[in-house]
């Protein structure tokens, strides 16, 4: 009885005493870590070790669970230092904050005075309702709810995976940045780049550095833009090129969509057809992927290769038609139009080029030289290229050809409502049929190369046979009128039809084709 009565006076002492013990310990820690709400709480463990040296307070916990400002801490082995408000986490270590953010780890260093977290181990894992974060160190501002990893790390959401070798992740905003090879992949393309912040729930990625997007369609290469991996919308705000097997699109500045593949760029845009070896220039372009369509505009141009040469169209905007059955085009250029090849140049107001048949229409004033000898205007006219070289040239309405005679310094000249003018080699002129309204002017030359007379003839119908630049042999259908004038008996007003004017100096060089002159 009394070992009994004694144990009770001791245990009613100890509870008494705890109050005072507890009040005190908590004074001490209230001046280490601020007010008891700020203490990191244990709420469960399978054992608890407590140790206090020089003012200290350390408590070992076993299979632990604590409670910090709404988030819970487990583990198998902690280590809490109550007087800096750290604890040091090791085994099945997990972080759990409301209900969206689960993180787990081999160990942890959590300071709760600022709410840092710092997970590590072989897998650390972050889930975030639909995304999941893994690496190998991850650190977590609880606070502001931004997540931190320096070492590679790789995020998996509904549609996406994106790796890097770091990374920030904003729980709050859903945004992710990050850094250094990075690279995210979709079942609809794959995206890598040095830095990129992509959001999880507008899926827009933004990028900056050395970028590229492959996709089945083709690939984007960029330096900086934004790119929706819903919508597959992309804009791109530096030097950018589209590439896929029919053509190539490069621009200052570039929009794609990339379920249409449509582009529209601005600035020194270039569009390169691949089949045919077309290619446009211009300020400002888009194309239609579908269609086979382009259009361009802004010191616009087009470059078409053919065999060794290239011709080249100038025009206010151009636009172009492939056909894709035969991979041909369509060329269309609209007012102001210039066309260059070494040995056929051309002005007009606009003008139709179809690679399918090798027809070059000219409408509106048009004039054309073929070499340095020979200028055509009419209404419209006709170019037929064969073997890449012009064949033939119909010209109607108010039609008038000039050849100039570098033998006798002087202008051969036929017009007429209809001709037909043909060339041979070397783009030499060969033959003008003259179908209505014929009217010539024509120097006679004898066997030595000695001038005879001006030939001044009118008739409905003509064919004039050309030999070195002048007219060798003419043939006249129905009834002409003519008169061979001798040279002395020339005077200037008889040298010209009317109508006549040698434009040479208007002639395109291909330096003004290509704007490089104005």
């Amino acid at each position: 009885m009394s070992i009994k009565a004694d144990m009770l006076k001791v245990m009613i002492f100890v509870v008494i005493s705890i109050p005072h013990i507890l009040l005190a310990q908590n004074n001490i820690t209230s001046q280490a870590a601020g007010t008891e709400g700020d203490i990191v709480e244990i709420i469960k463990s399978d054992e608890l070790e407590i140790t206090n040296e020089n003012g200290t307070e350390i408590r070992k916990v076993t299979n632990g669970t604590f409670r910090h400002k709404g988030a819970l801490l487990y583990s198998n082995l902690a280590i809490q230092n109550r007087t800096t408000n750290i604890i040091e986490a090791f085994g099945n270590v997990r972080i759990v904050q409301g209900d969206t953010i689960t993180i787990t780890g081999d160990t942890l260093y959590y300071y709760g005075n600022t709410r840092m977290a710092i997970v590590s181990g072989k897998k650390v894992v972050m889930k975030d309702r639909k995304r999941t974060l893994t690496t190998r160190k991850l650190e977590y501002d609880m606070a502001a709810g931004i997540a931190y990893y320096k070492v590679p790390g790789r995020t998996v959401d509904e549609s996406d995976v994106l790796t890097s070798k770091e990374g920030f992740y904003n729980t709050q905003t859903k945004e992710f940045t990050y850094y250094k090879n990075v690279k995210l992949v979709n079942k609809k393309y794959t995206l890598t780049t040095d830095t990129l912040l992509y959001n999880s729930i507008t899926k827009w990625s933004y990028f900056n550095g050395p970028s590229k997007i492959v996709n089945k369609d083709g690939t984007v290469k960029a330096t900086r833009g934004q790119y929706n991996t819903e919508t597959s919308q992309s804009v791109f705000k530096t030097r950018t090129t589209v590439d896929n097997e029919t053509y190539t699109l490069t621009a200052d500045s570039l929009a794609v969509d990339g379920k249409s593949n449509n582009g529209q760029g601005k600035g020194n845009v270039i569009i390169v057809a691949k089949k045919d070896k077309t290619i446009l220039n211009g300020d400002e372009g888009s194309y239609i992927r579908d269609k086979g369509f382009s259009k361009i505009f802004g010191h616009a141009y087009v470059r078409n290769v053919i065999s060794d040469d290239t011709l080249y169209i100038r025009a206010d905007t151009l636009y172009s038609f492939e056909n894709k059955i035969d991979s041909t085009r369509k060329l269309v250029g609209y007012k102001n139009v210039f066309i260059y090849k070494s040995n056929f140049q051309g002005k007009c107001d606009s003008i139709i080029y179809n690679t399918a048949d090798s027809i070059i229409k000219f409408f509106r004033k048009p004039i054309l030289w073929s070499d340095q000898y020979y200028q055509m205007e009419a209404d419209t006219i006709t170019t037929f290229l064969v073997n890449n070289e012009v064949n033939r040239m119909l010209l109607k309405g108010h039609s008038f050809v000039i050849t100039e005679d570098t033998l006798v310094k002087q202008y051969n000249q036929v017009k007429g409502r209809t001709i037909n003018a043909y060339f041979g080699e070397k783009n030499k002129l060969k033959q003008v049929l003259v179908d209505g309204n014929g009217e010539s002017a024509y120097y006679a030359v004898d066997d030595k190369e000695k001038m005879i007379g001006l030939n001044r003839v009118e008739c409905g119908k003509m064919n004039l046979l050309f030999a070195d630049n002048r007219v060798n042999r003419i043939a006249f259908i129905g009834k002409p009128d003519g008169r061979l004038i001798p040279p002395s008996k020339i005077v200037q007003a008889e040298r010209q039809l009317d109508g006549f004017n040698w434009r040479i100096t208007d002639k395109p060089t291909k330096e003004k084709t290509t704007w490089q002159k104005e």
